[in-house]
């Protein structure tokens, strides 16, 4: 269910697509489902409908039959979930979701399904020391059958000391789902078509109502405004850096780690403080990477060092870094940056869909874009590759053993040969040729007894 509003996020983004860890909070719904094999995932969408079904098919699993209704005006659970009906088939078993609960286990939902059975309702519940606000259940005696849910709004005083709340999930059978939900009424203190009903109409059919009750809040925590979605964004990466810990990796501060995508480490990896991690992100053994660091879709291989407040973003071509690489401090890398085994990228130096080989170092000030730059190339403090002439990019190619000077201009397209010197300075528009100093710079000139220009008296 994915047709909320949201009002108290204050925001013209549709609720569900508020993002946790990187990913939208419906899409964190939909890939659990596709960990469950389900058939196919119907979203019932509202508010913002043509938004949210935008930025889900376009980010879904393939592999899941992905399917959208709408529920205009919304008018309750039960009946965001009778718009669902003609998509669902009598032979399986639906599972009601919240498209704002992001941190539910596909664990959880495994048992929840094995409970149902294809045969009974199932419901997952929770035990909280405040359940105010959700709906309670109720049960024969203590901890006897379930006979009903009652909403908070509907309850008596005495319902609401009961601590054990219905969290919004439920998996019931589809041939019993129909015939329960055509029995809905809007008789309540909210006017609404509550989903929750159906428990009173599967005991009055005498059919047994079972409870899953879970003590891990968090999985069935939703988010209704900013200060909750903060507070599920905390306990989402605690879990990912002590899933991360105990397969080995080194935290300085698990608390001062993000993981916006999917980060994976090898053996002996060390990650300081205040690190974010997006989009796909390997990290290969050995690894050290420095406080305060981005790192966005990129392979970074073995022995690498990532210093302090180094910047890399692969975006869709991806960035990689070879064996024993040193970056930064300070350095970026963006899409298409390769780097070979033992480069070094020093403080300031930009690189840009460039190659670089084994050994090449541009350790100071310097831009690399659209250029092949072969082994142990010296690359000097502030000096450029000009690949872009207003209209096209063109590729510079640096070969192996060349020593390019501070302070140079590569104005591509444009091959230095294998072993030249680039003297300091120079701005190169031709080919060089290999073994050959190259200077291409005005010639020095020096006026005896200068007189500076001084600043004329005010009138």
């Amino acid at each position: 269910m994915a047709a909320g509003k949201g009002t108290r996020m204050k925001s013209t983004l549709p609720k569900v697509l508020h993002r946790l860890g990187g990913r939208a909070l419906l899409r964190h719904v939909i890939d659990c489902a596709a960990l469950l094999s389900a058939r196919q995932a119907v979203v019932i969408t509202g508010h913002g409908a043509a938004e949210v079904e935008a930025a889900l098919s376009a980010e879904a699993p393939a592999s899941l039959g992905l399917q959208f209704v709408r529920q205009e005006p919304q008018l309750g659970t039960g009946h965001a979930v009778q718009q669902a009906l003609p998509q669902l088939a009598d032979d399986g078993v639906t599972l009601i979701l919240s498209g704002d609960v992001p941190l539910t286990q596909a664990s959880t939902l495994q048992a929840l399904l094995a409970l149902c059975a294809g045969q009974q309702l199932a419901l997952l519940t929770l035990a909280m020391p405040d359940p105010t606000g959700y709906g309670r259940i109720v049960r024969e005696n203590s901890g006897g059958k379930v006979l009903a849910i009652v909403e908070h709004k509907d309850a008596s005083d005495a319902q609401r000391q009961i601590s054990e709340i219905y969290s919004g999930i439920m998996a019931v059978p589809t041939r019993l789902l129909r015939t329960w939900l055509s029995r809905l009424d809007n008789k309540n203190a909210q006017g609404e078509y509550y989903l929750t009903d159906i428990v009173q109409f599967a005991v009055a059919d005498g059919l047994p109502v079972l409870a899953h009750q879970i003590t891990d809040a968090a999985q069935v925590a939703g988010v209704n405004s900013p200060v909750q979605l903060a507070e599920l964004e905390r306990i989402y990466q605690r879990r990912n850096a002590d899933a991360l810990m105990e397969q080995g990796t080194r935290l300085a501060d698990p608390a001062r780690l993000d993981v916006r995508g999917q980060l994976v480490c090898g053996r002996d990896v060390e990650i300081d403080v205040n690190c974010v991690f997006e989009g796909r992100v390997s990290l290969g053994d050995g690894v050290r990477v420095g406080a305060n660091c981005v790192i966005a879709n990129a392979s970074i291989a073995a022995g690498a060092v990532i210093h302090p407040f180094t910047h890399i973003d692969g975006e869709k071509l991806g960035v990689e870094v070879g064996e024993g690489a040193l970056i930064g401090p300070f350095a970026r890398l963006r899409p298409g940056a390769k780097l070979g085994a033992e480069v070094h990228i020093g403080n300031f130096v930009e690189v840009k869909n460039s190659t670089l080989a084994k050994g090449a170092k541009a350790n100071h000030l310097a831009y690399l874009g659209d250029a092949t730059v072969g082994e142990r190339v010296n690359y000097g403090a502030g000096s450029i590759t000009a690949n872009y002439d207003g209209a096209n990019k063109h590729r510079t190619v640096i070969e192996a053993d060349v020593h390019v000077g501070s302070n140079c201009v590569l104005i591509a397209p444009v091959t230095l040969g294998a072993g030249g010197t680039i003297g300091g300075g120079s701005t190169i528009t031709k080919d060089t040729a290999p073994g050959a100093l190259s200077v291409a710079r005005g010639k020095q000139v020096s006026i005896a007894n200068w007189a500076r220009p001084v600043k004329k008296a005010k009138g």
